[in-house]
């Protein structure tokens, strides 16, 4: 009789097992939108704490980046082929509206001249509502190495330059955390996807 019921309750203890871990899976499986251009990180990161100004003057710290979802790009108004291209792909998903009030930051990597003014001329013809940045060499630096971003200035013939950087995109959600990266080439309709398969977790 006792080796029957501790039969019966090695089962149990099988079954509970099983069921328990089929529902962890399924809730990491769901809680974890499959992307197809990008990645969903396992663990969402913390940006840390900065310290920028935008294109008005104002200040911007990492606290400005919670309350709703966030596309962050690094950059500089003089790169000739990249940058524009992306914010000019930006645009076109944040129309579509897949994701309610998305915003894009778009961060510099060229503090020396891309200035508030000179950001906010560039950041406005390709949406009024984008958000540029920049600030002192070594907060950049900080910003940039927390988001795991690279950048580095080349000399050019003549004394002009130029500047090598990561061509990456951040989706950061409504708290704050970058949750996603997404990496060149870019596709529109790739991005605005898995937007939407993300959105709720944003």
């Amino acid at each position: 009789m006792k080796l029957r019921l501790t039969h019966v309750l090695m089962v149990l203890v099988v079954l509970v097992a099983a069921l328990a871990g089929f529902w962890l899976a399924h809730r990491l499986d769901h809680s974890m939108p499959a992307l197809t251009s990008g990645t969903w990180l396992p663990q969402a990161r913390d940006p840390g704490e900065f310290s920028l100004t935008d294109q008005n003057n104002r200040q911007f710290t990492a606290a400005r980046l919670q309350g709703a979802p966030t596309l962050v790009y690094f950059g500089y108004t003089r790169c000739p082929d990249v940058c524009p291209v992306t914010l000019l792909q930006l645009a076109q998903v944040v129309k579509t509206g897949v994701v309610p009030r998305l915003r894009v930051v778009f961060i510099s990597v060229d503090p020396a001249r891309d200035t508030p003014t000179q950001l906010a001329q560039y950041v406005r013809a390709f949406d009024p509502d984008f958000i540029g940045l920049t600030g002192t060499a070594a907060m950049l630096q900080t910003v940039a190495r927390n988001f795991g971003v690279a950048f580095v200035r080349v000399d050019l013939p003549g004394g002009d330059y130029s500047m090598d950087h990561s061509s990456t995109i951040f989706l950061m959600d409504s708290h704050g955390h970058n949750v996603a990266v997404f990496n060149a080439p870019y596709d529109v309709k790739s991005l605005t996807d898995d937007l939407r398969r993300a959105a709720g977790d944003l």
